[in-house]
């Protein structure tokens, strides 16, 4: 999806033309896929505009660095107060934000110690990551070849950029089959997620959703969806599934920050259907919710 140009992007502690804000081709993050990155969404509210749960994504994004030796050289305050401040130059009501934590230029080699640790965060217009009429009607997803990388592999608790290495391989396997999204099992055959969304199933009124253990990212979308779920008095489960239970469903659908709720209308041409009454109420409530609409989730909500 083309990216819309802003004005500024911060680097380091500093505003930088967008055009200006590059790097050396030797920096240890461009060769050894060495950074983490948060991706985050601002909303316009009827407050004004807010980020979506930026604290969260910050400490998870912290989280992340350390599980690869990786000290961010700026406060979760600093990070916090520099996304509300790149949000205001760039004037935009809505939009998606990126920070990325990388080694730096100045070291080469498989020991990355030594390397510095740059920051950056960006943010730009960008709309429905599957599309509207995805979000609508639902899309068709495909259950890939490419397992999801294991936990003694590469820790899918860190949302690492080497890691995304895995799911680019799953969604163009799929996207030349013919499909719009791919369904990723573990070493084990269970669900984990998709190449960029974690995954719920509806069976019988019973909401399901893989464990972090089988290899699912802490989505903070998902997060937001279990608690929202709850409040609605459905019951959720988190618990291993299989492939064969996805064809079986009542409903499904992906969550994450780029692609918000998408129904998934069929699973490896077994068609599940339009989306369920479920999904279009966790849809309807989060929707509200990321845009400051639902008083009780309002804490979400952090105003620039």
């Amino acid at each position: 999806m083309p990216i819309q140009e802003v004005k500024k992007i911060w680097m380091n502690g500093k505003m930088v033309d967008w055009h200006d804000a590059t790097i050396h081709v030797l920096t240890h993050g461009l060769h050894y896929g060495s950074g983490v990155f948060e991706g985050i969404r601002a909303y316009k509210t009827p407050e004004g505009t807010a980020v979506f749960r930026l604290t969260d994504h910050i400490k998870r994004l912290r989280n992340s660095a350390k599980i690869y030796f990786m000290d961010i050289p700026f406060t979760d305050e600093e990070l916090i107060a520099a996304t509300k401040e790149l949000v205001k130059v760039n004037e935009v009501d809505s939009c998606y934000i990126r920070p990325l934590v990388y080694r730096g230029y100045g070291e080469m080699g498989l020991n990355p110690l030594n390397a510095d640790v740059d920051v950056s965060i960006a943010c730009w217009p960008w709309g429905a990551y599957l599309g509207e009429e995805g979000i609508k009607h639902g899309i068709r997803a495909k259950v890939s070849s490419y397992r999801r990388i294991d936990a003694n592999v590469l820790p899918p608790a860190s949302k690492a950029t080497g890691n995304y290495l895995n799911s680019i391989l799953a969604k163009v396997e799929v996207i030349h089959s013919g499909y719009d999204e791919a369904v990723m099992l573990n070493a084990h055959g269970y669900v984990t997620d998709g190449p960029g969304e974690n995954i719920f199933m509806v069976k019988d009124g019973v909401l399901y959703t893989p464990p972090t253990h089988a290899g699912a990212l802490e989505g903070l979308t998902r997060d937001s969806l279990i608690t929202i779920a709850n409040d609605l008095g459905y019951a959720v489960v988190e618990d291993n599934l299989v492939r064969s239970d996805l064809y079986l469903a009542d409903e499904a659908f992906f969550s994450g920050t780029a692609a918000e709720v998408v129904p998934i209308r069929e699973v490896d041409d077994r068609v599940i259907g339009e989306p369920g009454p479920i999904t279009k109420a966790l849809q309807d409530v989060f929707f509200k919710a990321m845009k400051g609409e639902v008083d009780e989730y309002k804490d979400w909500c952090e105003l620039v």
